[in-house]
């Protein structure tokens, strides 16, 4: 027996993300950063230090669009931006205890929201539904590099 269609992948998920990001600009306004700063200072929180270019590619966005982004963190002193040793042409990138901080705050209040829409599932699928969703990122995440 054939298996029952089903909507495709991306036009289930991505409503979701909308509204996902939709739901996450008021608490990121709250905590005084864009969503590409967030992006930022996600990104940041998986290497101790990243160039500019490795930044921009592993968070999706152009290494010029995000500079004036880096200005501002650094401004703000979120992150360090110093020149490479081995080669000041490149600038190397990190978190300050400051931009760790805001970013962990930030990051509880959002996913306390999203424990909102997780609740609706019986714990079982949603720890199915999360680690999937875990295994298919690093899945595509993996391809993309």
């Amino acid at each position: 027996m054939p298996e029952a269609r089903r909507p495709d992948l991306a036009a289930m998920i991505a409503p979701l993300g909308r509204a996902l990001m939709t739901a996450e600009l008021p608490v990121l306004e709250r905590h005084g950063l864009s969503m590409w700063a967030y992006a930022v200072l996600l990104g940041l929180g998986k290497e101790p230090v990243y160039t500019q270019a490795a930044l921009a590619k592993a968070i999706g966005a152009d290494k010029t669009r995000i500079i004036g982004v880096l200005d501002e963190l650094q401004r703000r002193e979120l992150i360090r931006r110093e020149p490479d040793p081995a080669d000041r042409r490149v600038n190397l990138l990190s978190l300050t205890p400051s931009g760790r901080a805001l970013r962990d705050r930030a990051q509880s209040d959002i996913q306390e929201r999203e424990n909102h829409l997780l609740a609706h599932l019986p714990a079982a699928d949603r720890r199915a539904f999360l680690r999937s969703l875990q295994t298919l990122t690093a899945l595509v995440t993996d391809q993309s590099e």
